[in-house]
């Protein structure tokens, strides 16, 4: 395969990435009609998006590290079907804990699907090219941010929240039939046994990279997290405007998402990571200076989408490359973990924020992004110079 061929089976990586997205933001846009339909308060149904995140955290690296010796593409056809019952269930549910039982099971699937897809986009890849192909596998979750999330919304409020889900369902049989038509039979990974992949969780390069993912991704969701009442009560744009910017800054996760991966493959993740971090540091101080001002406010939340998800490639493809060097043996366990990392990230982010907003401070949720994007850079220097400047390190060998 030459360099710049993509193959088919990452394409069907990316459709079932697109139906995962938007299972896991949809929430957020119908929890109201969630709400009342189900007949609960509204800070309860709130547990189908935060009990998601931790459901995910936790299952993922348990689900990979039970199914490490089996052949990829059954494992992938699995854990799609499991989605897809996940949503069915979802869509039929009666009641609150019916619905969370199938946020539940969608959210493990949803975890594991991306830690192995992750590192079956790798071994697609042509020669040096890893990076690249996990963004494009990553760019149909991206994509559910900009079309999938607000079309399934507007559909789910004016028809009923139950259709979208049965929506997501069709898109993953869409994606079971094009993973089973297009991604090649490949075996499993030489693993370890379990003590040998649980010991990853004590490998210092592997938590210096999950840190460096935790606090890299993480930074955004102080301020992202409450980005609708910054625009509207302090920027000062109508409820209308700020859905169109939220569709600006979607767009720029997308774009952001595909130059990241270019960046990552040819610089190397280390050095694309400490750029966009230092990027997105300036970029939040620029947002907490110029947050009452509308026209800096459009092209930072375009910055701000750019930087935040074109790291997102460099994280996985750096675990994927740390792994390779320092746990070979526990590659996909080490993928989950990093899944694990993005989920824990958007929990510190979000509850830092949380903090902040309860005592009227909305305006100073930007400087968490500041500090946290600061943070990173500490264990990403220290863990580039115990890595050497190997192919490794470009992750063009992750297969």
């Amino acid at each position: 395969m030459s360099r710049n061929d993509t193959h088919p089976g990452l394409w069907a990586l990316a459709v079932t990435a697109f139906a995962i997205g938007v299972t896991e933001f949809i929430v957020v846009g119908v929890l109201p009609a969630i709400a009342a339909d189900l007949d609960v308060p509204l800070a309860r149904a709130g547990g189908l998006v935060g009990l998601y995140a931790l459901a995910l955290a936790i299952g993922t690296p348990l689900v990979v590290l039970g199914l490490a010796r089996q052949p990829r593409k059954p494992v992938l056809l699995a854990l799609v079907a499991v989605f897809l019952a996940g949503n069915l269930l979802s869509a039929l549910s009666t009641s609150y804990a019916m619905l969370l039982a199938g946020r539940v099971i969608t959210a493990v699937a949803h975890g594991s699907f991306f830690a192995i897809g992750a590192t079956v986009a790798a071994r697609l890849a042509p020669e040096g090219q890893a990076s690249r192909a996990i963004a494009l596998m990553f760019a149909g979750l991206t994509l559910a941010m900009v079309i999938g999330v607000p079309l399934g919304s507007l559909i789910g409020n004016g028809l009923g929240w139950r259709l979208p889900f049965f929506a997501v369902a069709l898109l993953a049989a869409l994606g079971w039939l094009a993973t089973a038509r297009w991604v090649p039979t490949l075996p499993a990974q030489t693993a370890g046994r379990a003590g040998t992949q649980l010991a990853t969780l004590v490998q210092p390069e592997i938590l210096a990279m999950m840190s460096i993912t935790i606090l890299g991704f993480g930074a955004s969701f102080a301020a992202f997290t409450f980005i609708t009442p910054i625009l509207t009560d302090i920027t000062g744009f109508s409820t209308h405007a700020a859905s169109l910017l939220l569709m600006v800054f979607g767009a720029a996760t997308l774009l952001g998402n595909f130059a990241g991966g270019r960046w990552a493959a040819s610089l190397g993740w280390p050095v694309a990571l400490r750029r966009m971090l230092a990027g997105l540091l300036l970029a939040f101080v620029a947002l907490a200076l110029l947050m009452p001002w509308r026209a800096p406010m459009v092209l930072l939340l375009f910055a701000w989408g750019l930087l935040a998800f074109g790291m997102s490639p460099g994280f996985q493809a750096g675990m994927l490359a740390t792994a390779g060097q320092w746990t070979p043996r526990a590659v996909d366990f080490a993928s989950a973990l990093n899944i694990s990392a993005f989920n824990l990230g958007i929990t510190l982010g979000e509850t830092l924020g949380s903090a902040l907003v309860a005592r009227d401070a909305m305006a100073l949720t930007p400087w968490v992004g500041v500090g946290l994007a600061a943070l990173a850079q500490v264990p990403l220097m220290w863990l580039a110079r115990r890595s050497s400047n190997t192919p490794a390190m470009q992750v063009a060998g992750c297969g």
